[in-house]
């Protein structure tokens, strides 16, 4: 998912950037609330998503953001001073694929020349690191990286979005599942980010307002050393192409269920998840640059 705001108080425009892994077509349709009228940008793809539970997550936060505009005033302010823009399903022909064929399938579904093997893992074809560390080149892999950078009509199309809104765009949150986790730069490398202190510090802060309402608890750390190294990941492009706050959500839970989440959970953790995003986009919201 992404959120892209304008600042209310000037004619400058910043930007909270939230992924859930699709290509980007349209930006639609408009509300009208207490006398305002709020756009909601849905992003379709051209190609199709591997895993359902992240877009029902982040379809429930964007319920959530407008019911209780007017009584919730940290979302109130949020939403006063930034448009949110809701990307909800990234590779959406894989997300057709598991409803169909394979419940646990992880890629696209286009086809690899040369090979039976179809699709290209799109969190591994962006142009951060590509196709190095924890990254196949191997088009059977279930990490594979493409034939090249952006070979994938979802990776390139949401690129170009990004590459053509970067001056407005202050923060990437990319929501996946699982493990429990507040990822932020680097994972195509053990450097450390030149903003990595802040990075850290957002990222404690934000998993503290994550746990306080049922006490779930996650860790935060860059990428590489926090989970694993993975070459081609879009939070680690947009960092680089300039887009500080980038960050990784892992969602519930640690392994005892993984993707298989039950039903019963989803809901707390789109409630427990939404505080973490308000935590990150108010820090953004107080920390232009």
């Amino acid at each position: 998912m992404s959120l892209f705001g304008k600042d209310a108080t000037s004619s400058s425009h910043l930007a909270l950037g939230i992924l859930c892994h699709s290509s980007l077509q349209i930006l639609s349709s408009s509300v009208r609330l207490d006398g305002k009228r709020w756009w909601t940008a849905i992003f379709r793809s051209l190609q199709r998503c591997s895993i359902g539970f992240k877009s029902g997550i982040w379809l429930g936060h964007s319920r959530t953001a407008v019911s209780t505009y007017g009584s919730d005033p940290e979302m109130t302010n949020l939403l006063d001073r930034m448009d949110f823009f809701v990307l909800p399903v990234f590779n959406i022909d894989g997300y057709e694929y598991t409803w169909t064929n394979d419940r646990m399938w992880r890629k696209t579904r286009s086809r690899n020349s040369g090979s039976s093997c179809i699709g290209t893992d799109p969190n591994r074809n962006f142009d951060a690191g590509w196709c190095t560390i924890g990254a196949s080149s191997n088009p059977c892999s279930e990490t594979y990286c493409g034939s090249s950078i952006e070979s994938e009509i979802e990776s390139k199309n949401l690129a170009n979005f990004i590459r053509s809104n970067k001056s407005i765009i202050k923060a990437y949150l990319t929501v996946h599942s699982y493990s429990q986790l507040l990822l932020f730069p680097y994972s195509y490398k053990y450097d450390l980010t030149a903003d990595h202190s802040e990075l850290l510090s957002v990222s404690q802060g934000a998993i503290a307002a994550l746990s306080s309402l049922y006490g779930t608890r996650y860790t935060s750390g860059p990428g590489a050393t926090t989970i694993y190294p993975a070459a081609g990941g879009s939070d680690d492009w947009a960092y680089d192409l300039g887009v500080k706050y980038s960050y990784t959500f892992e969602l519930r839970d640690e392994g005892r269920y993984g993707f298989l989440l039950p039903e019963s959970q989803i809901k707390p953790t789109c409630e427990e998840t939404m505080l973490a995003v308000k935590y990150i986009a108010s820090h953004v919201l107080n920390n232009l640059y």
